[in-house]
């Protein structure tokens, strides 16, 4: 029987008894959902004047459409500063140079601890207080900084964590070559790290973009902030949340989908498709004609 590192394969009971759990916990969820949707119906959640308005026009234009350009707006700044910032100072966590070190890693663990949402109200506040930005852009420049300042301290550790995967002999190799520390990292290292941590690291994007919707509480008008909007007009809570969940799903499932495209490809891309035509002889006396699937034999 195969074994892995953690625990033995399982038996014919042990696979029986899965089954059996995975069976009573599909079972039990199916029942919940049956009792949340019969809730709903008693509650008259799913008549056609509570959801009519998702077929008007004026619906997705003056609210939903809104909301969801506000979303991917906010999360779009954010993503390109919080890439850049976790280079920065995942480049700086593995710097020869122990100051530059240090800061760069005390500044990641600190904002990898405050959560998001406090960064938002401070950063609205001191912006609205200081008058930083005009008063309409307060609240996309606090939800951008605070999203920038955690999530690229996330992709700073995964920078370094996804270097320090690699095998020592990549470092050792351009060394070798005569490559500086710092060359071999950019030039080694750190293109194969990204590819490696590319699947993390598309995870915390989809993450950037859920985060957005914390700008409610600062007043951001993202997608989470008009739904609300819509809900109170059209007194219609159940159905704008289920719509609004449904636009997230999807735009996280397209980003998903193309991060694993982008993946396959970086990956095809990193294998060389071209096979050897011929050797040389390493024999004196060889032939340089000799069949490269047949052993080159030094003549008697």
């Amino acid at each position: 029987m195969s074994a892995s590192v953690l625990f033995d394969a399982p038996g014919p009971k042990a696979r029986a008894r899965h089954r059996l759990v995975a069976i009573i916990g599909g079972l039990l969820t199916l029942l919940v959902v049956v009792l949340v949707i019969r809730a709903l119906a008693r509650n008259d959640e799913f008549t056609g004047a509570k959801w009519s308005p998702f077929l008007e026009w004026s619906t997705w234009r003056y609210y939903l459409l809104i909301g969801l350009w506000n979303t991917i707006k906010g999360a779009a700044i954010s993503v390109v500063l919080a890439l850049v910032f976790g280079f920065v100072f995942g480049v700086g966590r593995l710097s020869e140079v122990r100051l530059v070190r240090w800061v760069s890693g005390a500044i990641v663990e600190f904002f990898r601890a405050v959560p998001v949402l406090i960064m938002m109200i401070f950063f609205f506040g001191v912006y609205a207080y200081n008058q930083v930005f005009p008063a309409a852009i307060n609240p996309l420049a606090a939800v951008v900084t605070a999203l920038t300042l955690y999530n690229g301290s996330v992709i700073a550790e995964l920078v370094r964590s996804g270097v320090y995967s690699l095998p020592s002999g990549q470092r050792e190799a351009g060394l070798s070559i005569g490559l500086t520390q710092g060359q071999a990292l950019r030039s080694i290292l750190l293109p194969q790290a990204v590819t490696a941590m590319l699947p993390a690291m598309v995870s915390q994007l989809v993450v950037i973009l859920k985060d957005t919707a914390l700008g409610t509480i600062i007043t951001y008008p993202e997608l989470l902030q008009q739904g609300q909007n819509l809900a109170s007009s059209k007194s219609n809570v159940i159905p704008t949340l289920l719509v609004v969940a449904a636009i997230f799903i999807t735009i996280n499932y397209l980003l998903s989908w193309l991060a694993g495209r982008l993946e396959a490809r970086i990956n095809r891309r990193g294998h060389t498709a071209g096979t050897a035509v011929g050797r040389a002889p390493t024999i004196p006396g060889a032939s340089v004609e000799a069949d490269p699937g047949e052993p080159l034999t030094q003549p008697r």
